[in-house]
């Protein structure tokens, strides 16, 4: 499929997108908390290749200039998160007046380059000190987000109209409070449901907050969402694929929808009303997003699993389907970016779609200092094309962010999982822009 910058229209966003904790380093400077994923990543065994985010590719000192390389490749959009430890070090409480300047410095840097800031409240990186009442386990957490928005809000309203709330809810709960994989390490239904529902409420909590202190603010939050496709069409597999899709896509964007939680989809989800909430609680669910980002990387083929506890699912991996792979076994597949797409287009209550994070880790390789990571533009000429596509059916999506401007942390995979557009030495944080990065920059000149 052939296409051009304009094909997308003139107010078609372009972006890139980076975490705090995984580009800022700097991990003790200037009066910063620990985060879950400091106490995580010092854990033996806990990240693949035994390495950590202590300096990661030093954006906090090194910010002007991947900013400037932003605007090289021809973004419009510059969108990054805010390390709630390094703003509050004790999670509540205490401002660090340190780490309000530094996002100052980083948002005048946007501006001044011409980029638009968006800013994401929430992308993992809970303050340790909160963890240690619970995390997001606790409720007193959904009143310690809210109280960081509206500081948020009040440090960084008038400089900046866009935010989202959180970054892949379904994420960081399951990988976090489920499966123990990430950060804080937690295992079990007894941790996942109350942090699902407190998330949740923190969700709306979050876009109350910053509606009230930026009234004009354009307010979304974030999805990791995948198409769904059951292995065979025999019964057992398609009502598995209803439940993983319960799951993976429909979680935490019905309750924000007022359709409360999928629990017709995933019965075990009524244990959330039974245990974890409030009569109250109800009401506080829903919250008006002027957005909402779509965060997709490939679609899951899924079969019933009579073994598997509470789910009964199970994903056929994509090695073994005879399907293209990126280096993390994750298929490549630009029909299911379409299909995501017009799945969340479907809901009543969805305004705009923005793409906020899309991206794909290659085995890059450095030769006379050339990156040409010819799989990653072909990724991203896939997936950017299958996005024209579904805005050319009608689907209201205005943006496309590319996942990352830098090869940075990449949680528990480390450093070897490269996503990034531009390359980056770890032992002399020389950037060097790859043939994807370049390609950007031709996409976006055109």
């Amino acid at each position: 499929m052939s296409f051009s910058r304009s094909d997308f229209g003139t107010d078609f966003k372009w972006g890139v997108a980076i975490s705090a904790f995984q580009n800022e380093g700097a991990h003790d400077a200037d009066g910063k908390g620990l985060s879950v994923w400091d106490t995580f990543t010092a854990r033996r065994g806990k990240i693949k290749d035994g390495t950590h985010a202590r300096t990661a590719c030093n954006f906090y000192h090194c910010y002007r200039d991947d900013i400037l390389l932003a605007k090289e490749m021809g973004f419009d959009v510059f969108r990054f998160s805010l390390s709630w430890p390094r703003i509050l070090p004790d999670g509540t409480g205490r401002v660090n007046q340190a780490g309000i300047d530094f996002y100052h410095k980083v948002i005048d840097a946007c501006l001044e380059a011409g980029l638009e800031p968006y800013i994401t409240l929430y992308h993992w990186d809970l303050p340790q000190a909160l963890e240690h009442k619970g995390g997001w386990c606790h409720r007193g957490t959904v009143h310690a987000f809210e109280d960081f928005a509206v500081i948020c809000g009040k440090a960084y309203g008038h400089k900046v109209k866009h935010w989202i709330v959180l970054n892949e809810p379904f994420g960081f709960t399951s990988l976090g409070y489920m499966l123990g994989v990430h950060a804080p390490g937690k295992f079990g239904l007894s941790y996942f449901l109350p942090a699902v529902h407190h998330v949740a409420l923190a969700q709306a909590a979050g876009g109350r907050a910053i509606r009230a202190e930026v009234p004009q603010a354009k307010i979304g939050t974030t999805y990791s969402c995948s198409h769904i496709i059951p292995y065979t069409q025999n019964n057992n597999d398609l009502q598995a694929a209803k439940r993983a899709d319960a799951l993976f896509n429909r979680l935490f964007i019905e309750p924000a929808l007022g359709l409360g939680y999928p629990v017709e989809a995933f019965p075990l989800l009524r244990r959330i009303e039974r245990r974890y909430a409030l009569w109250r609680d109800w009401d506080k669910l829903a919250f008006d997003f002027d957005f909402i980002g779509i965060q997709n990387y490939f679609p899951l083929v899924v079969r019933y699993n009579a073994f598997m506890p509470y789910v009964q699912v199970s994903e056929v991996k994509a090695r073994y389907r005879n399907v293209p792979l990126t280096a993390l076994g994750w298929e490549i597949s630009g029909d299911g970016m379409y299909n995501i797409l017009q799945q969340f287009a479907a809901y009543d209550g969805v305004k705009e779609l923005i793409v906020t994070e899309s991206g794909a880790a290659f085995n890059d390789l450095l030769l006379n200092g050339n990156v040409e990571d010819e799989q990653r533009v072909s990724y991203f000429r896939e997936y950017t094309g299958a996005v024209l596509r579904a805005k050319r059916a009608g689907v209201p999506v205005s943006g496309y962010f590319a996942w990352t401007l830098t090869d940075n942390f990449e949680w528990a995979e480390g450093y070897k999982a490269r996503f990034g557009l531009v390359h980056v030495d770890l032992e002399t944080q020389q950037r060097t822009m790859k043939a994807s990065g370049r390609w950007f920059r031709d996409l976006l000149r055109s």
